[in-house]
């Protein structure tokens, strides 16, 4: 059990005292293992259809009976990190069989994993996660990284789909000329037109400030590959059906429409850590963005992407035994509840703030902003809480990640509960890790930026070619009649 481990914290979050770090959950456990004979290295691979391959080797406690609870959690948190974290399909395991077969367990059908195993593994890779003992050696890493965006020649369209918002920026030679935000509402949508009626809505109303469109790029939560979405919680009101019928092609459909320009689509978090990259001229960064849920993305010391999924709203950063349950996914302790809209209304409560039962969560948002810009000490409170978390979670990612720069934005962070949210994290980074103190920068854009810089920096993304929509009806007509033939 998590009390079998003694860990010290010197912050404790102010509405949430039973909060236990990852990270330092981890070092008792690895402290633990160096202070008893007998460890085993345990040697993990995951590895996806195309032969992309991630390694990743540990050392655990002796597979016997008085540490099977203890290896469990470990291992078990562990895996779910790299595989959020990573992407892949089947997980290798070498060195400890007991521990393949707890493994497999959890992702069978009716296992502990099984929406992991549906979701990283059907979904996103093309078949259900399974989990294989190797005896032999494990198949050697074998990963990419390219280069994304940074293109602001022409006139360009950037959007950015959250969970509450569309954004959009006309942009031209890199400069912005129109701004825009409209409050929509996808997740439980089951009609597929309202997403690409949304989307159309948000490109119109920056292509109405641009005399012409050489190339659109977008962010959207969840998996993309080919400009195709593969999941996304946007998307969850959709039966699978129309799922692969409609929202897989819809930017297909959507660059049909606009006159077949350069059309690029990616995941929100890779936008997030570009926009980071640029806004700062540098690299190593985690873009981290705080909205509806979790976006993250990581670009490279070499200013390139991954091949990562890098969704930190599903990965663990709280190892209590009764943490609070994701509503999707069902797991505990994960990143979304902790570091978005979702964790400022768990707060509520603790916090003393009473809202009306029928008020959505975008709206509590915004009231709890309206308290804390009025000097409300329990609105200051769940910022407090939510910044003493990151800090602590900031340390766990940097367990896994080369970062030497974080770039926070979301509309969690907008007004001054970001600022206090950055100022509890870098005082736990201080006190607790003092060397990642002094090793990563972490800020926040503007108030603008942190609201648009999204879907500014997803207006970089397409190459220019000569390929232009006017937005006239001659020049869009092929596109319609596209979108028709689909529907």
């Amino acid at each position: 059990m998590t009390h079998a481990l003694e860990v010290q914290m010197r912050h404790r979050p102010a509405l949430d005292p039973g909060f236990l770090p990852a990270v330092l959950w981890n070092r008792a456990y690895h402290a633990r293992v160096r202070a008893t004979g007998g460890s085993v290295e345990l040697g993990i691979a995951l590895v996806r259809q195309d032969g992309t391959t991630f390694t990743h080797k540990t050392r655990i406690l002796p597979p016997t009976a008085a540490h099977s609870e203890l290896n469990r959690k470990y291992v078990e948190r562990l895996v779910k990190l790299l595989l959020w974290q990573k992407g892949g399909c089947t997980i290798l395991i070498k060195g400890c069989d007991p521990v393949a077969r707890m493994l497999a367990a959890a992702y069978t059908e009716k296992g502990l994993r099984s929406f992991d195993r549906d979701l990283v593994g059907r979904r996103m890779f093309g078949q259900f996660i399974e989990v294989k003992a190797v005896r032999g050696k494990l198949p050697p890493a074998h990963e990419t990284s390219q280069p994304l965006g940074r293109h602001l020649d022409g006139c360009r369209i950037g959007f950015d789909l959250g969970g509450s918002d569309r954004k959009c920026a006309a942009v031209v030679d890199g400069k912005v000329v129109f701004s825009d935000e409209v409050v929509w509402n996808p997740y439980f949508e089951k009609d597929p037109f309202y997403h690409f009626q949304g989307i159309n809505d948000t490109l119109r109303r920056a292509a109405a400030h641009l005399p012409r469109i050489d190339g659109i790029g977008g962010s959207a939560a969840g998996v993309y590959v080919n400009n195709e979405p593969r999941v996304g919680s946007l998307y969850r009101g959709i039966a699978e059906p129309d799922f692969d019928r409609h929202i897989r092609g819809i930017f297909h459909a959507l660059r049909s429409w606009w006159g077949g320009v350069p059309f690029d689509v990616v995941n929100d978090g890779e936008v997030t850590a570009l926009a980071g990259s640029m806004s700062m001229k540098a690299n190593a960064v985690l873009g981290y963005s705080m909205g509806t849920s979790v976006a993250a993305g990581y670009v490279t010391r070499d200013g390139n992407i991954t091949s990562w999924l890098n969704e930190l709203a599903f990965v663990p950063i709280d190892y209590r035994d009764d943490a609070p349950a994701d509503e999707w996914s069902g797991d505990i302790g994960c990143g979304v509840q902790y570091f978005s809209q979702q964790a400022v209304n768990r707060l509520l409560p603790a916090a003393g703030i009473e809202v009306p039962a029928e008020m959505p969560i975008a709206e509590r948002l915004v009231q709890v902003q309206k308290l804390m810009a009025q000097g409300d000490p329990r609105a200051r409170k769940i910022y407090e809480t939510i910044g003493t978390c990151y800090g602590y979670a900031i340390a766990h990612y940097a367990d896994f990640y080369d970062i030497e720069n974080m770039l926070v934005l979301g509309r969690v962070t907008s007004g001054e509960g970001g600022e206090v949210i950055l100022a509890g994290a870098r005082q736990v980074l201080k006190d607790e890790f003092p060397a990642l103190a002094d090793k990563i920068r972490l800020r926040t854009p503007d108030e603008k930026d942190k609201r648009h810089g999204q879907a500014i920096a997803a207006a970089s993304l397409p190459v220019a070619s000569g390929a232009r929509a006017t937005g006239d009806r001659k020049a869009l007509h092929k596109g319609r009649r596209s979108l028709r033939e689909r529907r």
